[in-house]
């Protein structure tokens, strides 16, 4: 959203997820618990903010995958098993022309270096490539550590914080490449 000179037009978010009191982030920038996370981004693009943000408070399955709009979909779920919706949304999204981009886990303490690598260049032996290449995704971008929920590290903010940086310079570049 805080792009300047450039970036998309519009946003659309979708996630089912409210605000919990662990949630500092968000409470810390005046979100309030049980609020949807999603509306709240949405209410920060106040009346002359210069892109369109909507908020779908909805969790993404196969019953609603009609929601997935736009030149890129850029997929973050955390919590359960989330690989088979994840590559129903990259399927649905590349035939409908999008770009898409995914998270491949991202535990870590802050040493850790995060990377973009396309799903072909990506090592077959870790699970999430190799389910997602089972599954027949191809043309996709992964983003993470490399480090699976398995090892020892927990999500530090100083992670997720360079994840997001890299997250959004590699949707930037899709979006430009998607637009010409």
């Amino acid at each position: 959203m805080q792009i300047h000179r450039g970036g998309p037009e519009r946003i659309n978010v979708i996630d089912g997820q409210r605000v919990s009191a662990d949630d500092l982030i968000f409470r810390l920038m005046g979100a309030t618990p049980g609020e949807y996370k999603v509306k709240f981004i949405e209410s920060l693009a106040t009346p002359g903010f210069s892109r369109t943000v909507r908020g779908i408070p909805e969790y993404i399955d196969r019953d609603n995958l009609h929601l997935l709009r736009g030149d890129v979909v850029c997929v973050e779920i955390a919590g359960g098993d989330t690989l088979p919706v994840t590559a129903e949304i990259i399927k649905y999204a590349q035939k409908r022309g999008s770009a898409t981009i995914s998270t491949m886990e991202f535990s870590g303490i802050g040493e850790e270096e995060v990377n973009a690598i396309s799903i072909e260049e990506a090592d077959p032996g870790n699970p999430i490539v190799e389910y997602l290449l089972d599954e027949g995704v191809t043309d996709h971008l992964l983003v993470g550590t490399g480090k699976l929920i398995r090892d020892w590290e927990p999500v530090t903010p100083y992670v997720l914080d360079r994840v997001s940086e890299v997250m959004t310079a590699e949707i930037l570049k899709l979006l430009r490449r998607k637009l010409g």
